[in-house]
């Protein structure tokens, strides 16, 4: 289908989702959100992993604010959060709950919701042009689309509280000292890293990747008994796998494994 805001890609079974609106440095809109959506449907049940990067040269410079993201409707007092509880939460958990891993590739800004699609990925991969930026309170309001949560738990919270009260710029240098990202390579480098990455992950063992995934989203808010459990039922399911009988089968005769997903 004609996307106005994003492209979607396919690389064999990776799935390339760009934010593409780059005269506003892919400033998000309700189209944009409706139409990343759109793209998931389409690759569901395809794509072995996925990369969201953005045209360009940023990734993604937060909400438009000229474009209404706020409350649409005419009677009552505006209410700035209204496209959060209607599109931009419900697709941050839908991003969280993918069945497949996924990898961001980002250079110039991560600003606002942008960073938080940025950290919600599996592997964050940064051009050294790549800086994130949490600036709500400039304009009087707060961190959204999750990002307070990610950050707390990513560099912690007195670097978290730092990022979100100054709205200060963290260039990717620093994130990378501070735990946020995974990689910096230079911004040529940023989609061929990332492809790499994409393919290494979308060659894998898919239910066991997508375990792995659920573990270490609940991790961080489980104790260390719950975390065992959980390790425990999984460990039952990705026994059950062709994947995991392929993984052992290889692993004895001394080749690489050959996953199918299954």
């Amino acid at each position: 289908m004609a996307y106005g805001k994003i492209e979607l890609e396919r690389h064999g079974d990776i799935a390339i989702i760009r934010l593409n609106d780059p005269a506003t440095l892919n400033a998000v809109t309700i189209q944009t959100i409706e139409e990343i959506d759109q793209a998931l449907d389409a690759i569901k049940g395809s794509a072995r992993a996925m990369i969201l990067t953005g045209a360009g040269r940023g990734f993604c410079s937060g909400a438009n604010l000229s474009a209404g993201m706020g409350d649409r409707k005419s009677d009552g007092p505006y209410d700035s959060g209204s496209v959060l509880e209607s599109h931009i939460n419900p697709l941050m958990l839908r991003l969280r709950d993918l069945p497949i891993p996924w990898v961001s590739a980002i250079k110039g800004s991560a600003a606002g919701v942008g960073c938080s699609f940025a950290l919600a990925a599996d592997i964050v991969i940064c051009g050294e042009s790549a800086f994130f930026l949490q600036a709500f309170a400039r304009i009087g309001l707060v961190p959204d689309g999750g990002s307070s949560w990610l950050l707390a738990r990513s560099i912690g919270r007195a670097r978290a509280m730092e990022m979100m009260l100054l709205g200060e710029r963290i260039p990717a240098a620093k994130a990378l000292e501070w735990g946020m990202i995974n990689r910096i390579v230079p911004d040529e480098q940023v989609m061929p890293v990332a492809l790499e990455l994409a393919k290494a992950l979308g060659a894998g063992p898919t239910q066991s990747l997508a375990m792995i995934r659920r573990m270490a989203w609940s991790a961080a808010d489980s104790s260390f008994e719950e975390a065992m459990t959980t390790e425990r039922n999984n460990q039952r399911l990705a026994g059950q796998t062709q994947d995991h009988r392929e993984g052992v089968i290889a692993f004895l005769a001394k080749r690489p494994a050959q996953f199918t997903g299954q």
